[in-house]
């Protein structure tokens, strides 16, 4: 059997749950699943699944390296810019009208991540748009 096939279950729940950069790939007669989770309580799911058809996980025939987001929506990160404000744009770009600043070493909360550049944060002022995450440090 291959081991796509004794993992599809898992593999699917992965996929159910929204992990972000899922990559399964065989190596080797061992199996690797890679991603990130938004929380703890889909990895705890993942490995419910993974002792159920492998109990005691003996086979040995999979890693599984899902970690949990930091960066899970309601985060706070801190604004790291060497001594100006950070721009908050209307959208992910910087060709993106600004429509509000972060000051320097602020905190602002995550409300979700577009994508590794740009995160949809909101700041203690209420001002909610797109800043460039290189900025950000999750606290």
């Amino acid at each position: 059997m291959a081991l796509q096939d004794k993992y599809k279950e898992l593999i699917n729940a992965a996929s159910a749950a929204g992990v972000q950069n899922l990559q399964v790939r065989e190596q080797d007669n061992v199996l690797y699943i890679d991603g990130e989770a938004a929380t703890g309580q889909i990895k705890d799911n993942l490995w419910a699944i993974y002792n159920k058809i492998d109990p005691d996980f003996r086979a040995g025939d999979l890693i599984m390296n899902i970690n949990v987001s930091a960066m899970a929506a309601g985060a706070r990160a801190k604004v790291t810019t060497a001594s100006s404000n950070l721009n908050i744009r209307k959208g992910p770009g910087t060709d993106q009208p600004i429509v509000g600043k972060a000051e320097h070493n602020s905190t602002v909360t995550l409300v979700s991540k577009m994508n590794d550049q740009w995160w949809l944060v909101r700041t203690d002022q209420g001002e909610e748009g797109y800043a460039y995450a290189q900025y950000l440090a999750v606290q």
